[in-house]
């Protein structure tokens, strides 16, 4: 696999974390599989905001194949890599992220997730023959996960006890949904061993759409922030998918689910390649706490506001603002 040189590194300026602790045994897992996973998923949702879930029926051959070939585009020739379009926002992305000047040790690929079969979006080099099996992964990964997407926010939905089924996950699965794809790959860093630090590959941040669903292989590195605003380390494992509440769902709630923090620090010696799937709402999609979570006199915390206008505000801002700071009452 190829890796950024180390003359690249000196040439931009990287932030720096302490290095990573010992694993955190405290992640909720929640079998879906198992009778009352509803409840145990909501409570993860409040505490937490954080959660992983095993049992969840996507066939290991599909996500190992659709790592293969992430692995395969990232390591090729930068300049073949670059083929694929500047990531703007979509397309191939190297060390850059968003458009305020945050930077980290990363290169990634980022998929707009339509109706339509990936090879239809408007990244051309998918529709090349060097590029049909990755096509063809992305294609069957992105159907796997709007199923999973909506069975967990279905259960969300149970666990609440609201009705319909569905008022969360329709949100997600209607045609004009503005999900998206990412592809990340945090390269090795071997002189990194040398120093008592870890360098930033993703800084801290929340997501801004309604869920996320991550899948990496088994390299270590990403990391949540608890409630008291220390980081912990999340325990890799390659079989499950791990799901984090984004702010969208924070308002839905009217705060009763939490957006977690959360980043990644790239590995000394060895490669982190993760898939995530964020699954957003229309763009003009109102957004408000829902009445059937609010008590008697409960006050909405957050005022309505559309996808497209927050995700325009979120996408202007630094990675570690507070975006929905701007939408508090």
């Amino acid at each position: 696999m190829v890796v950024l040189t180390n003359t690249t590194l000196e040439q931009i300026t990287l932030p720096v974390a302490p290095k990573p602790s010992t694993y955190f045994s405290g992640i909720p897992v929640i079998n879906l599989a198992q009778p009352g996973s509803e409840t145990l998923l909501v409570r993860a949702c409040e505490e937490l905001g954080f959660f992983k879930v095993t049992n969840h029926g996507i066939p290991m051959e599909l996500m190992a194949r659709l790592e293969e070939e992430a692995v395969k585009f990232f390591s090729l020739a930068q300049v073949e890599k670059e083929r694929a379009g500047t990531a703007n926002p979509f397309g191939y992305g190297n060390k850059t992220i968003g458009r305020k000047g945050d930077v980290g040790w990363v290169e990634y690929l980022l998929f707009d997730v339509t109706s339509k079969p990936m090879s239809h979006t408007s990244l051309a080099f998918l529709e090349e023959p060097s590029a049909s099996f990755l096509s063809s992964a992305l294609n069957e990964y992105v159907s796997a996960m709007r199923k999973l997407v909506c069975e967990v926010l279905e259960l969300m939905a149970e666990g609440l006890r609201i009705q319909p089924r569905n008022i969360l996950s329709k949100l997600v699965m209607d045609e004009e949904s503005d999900s998206i794809l990412r592809l990340n790959h945090y390269p090795p860093c071997p002189h990194l061993q040398e120093l008592d630090c870890s360098l930033t590959g993703f800084g801290e941040h929340t997501d801004p759409q309604i869920i996320s669903i991550l899948r990496s292989n088994n390299t270590s590195g990403l990391q949540i922030s608890l409630r008291d605003g220390s980081w912990v380390t999340v325990p890799p494992d390659q079989d499950s998918f791990f799901i984090n509440v984004g702010d969208s769902l924070q308002v839905l709630t009217n705060g009763r689910f939490r957006s977690v923090k959360h980043r990644v620090l790239a590995n000394g010696l060895k490669s982190r390649v993760s898939m995530i799937y964020f699954g957003g709402p229309p763009s003009g999609e109102r957004l408000a706490p829902l009445p059937l979570l609010m008590g008697e006199g409960e006050q909405s915390l957050y005022r309505e506001f559309t996808w497209c206008e927050f995700k325009s505000f979120a996408y202007g801002t630094r990675l570690a603002d507070n975006r929905l700071g701007q939408f508090e009452r």
